[in-house]
């Protein structure tokens, strides 16, 4: 079963159960899919799907840190329900040392000496690693890597 297939029966299975809450972030998610396939004109993959939930997961937590600044807690718990909604979908993450194996890898292949080498590196590390681990996370351990 695809992705796509998976959050469409979970949509159903929502829907039965009326489960609002769970239903609605569902429901953002397929548009969000949805829209990215009409803008683009394809009929996205699991990996670009996993691209749409990371967007969309980094955008709640910018809502949560905005929220939680203005002092508005309803506003919060709901982009953490949907947040917790939409990391289900979400593909199991590399661990600490799995990308800082890859970091160094791609660091030794792209013949990197420093830091005006990074986009050298980036381009090898993306297509590795991206919807398995966070992108911004892995700038930060090849920008480490590279000016040390």
């Amino acid at each position: 079963m695809t992705l796509k297939e998976r959050i469409s029966e979970d949509m159903k299975a929502a829907m039965k159960a009326k489960e609002t809450a769970r239903l609605a972030a569902i429901r953002l998610l397929l548009a969000a899919i949805k829209q990215k396939e009409v803008d683009e004109q394809v009929t996205l993959d699991d990996a670009a799907i996993a691209a749409v939930i990371d967007k969309m997961l980094k955008q709640r937590k910018d809502s949560i840190t905005q929220y939680e600044a203005a002092g508005r807690q309803d506003l919060v718990d709901a982009e953490k329900a949907e947040v917790e909604v939409l990391s289900a979908y979400k593909p199991a993450g590399l661990s600490e040392a799995e990308v800082a194996a890859a970091v160094a890898a791609a660091v030794a292949d792209s013949g990197a000496a420093g830091a005006a080498d990074m986009g050298k590196v980036m381009a090898i590390l993306k297509p590795l690693l991206a919807g398995k681990a966070d992108m911004a996370e892995v700038s930060k351990l090849v920008k480490a890597r590279l000016s040390a």
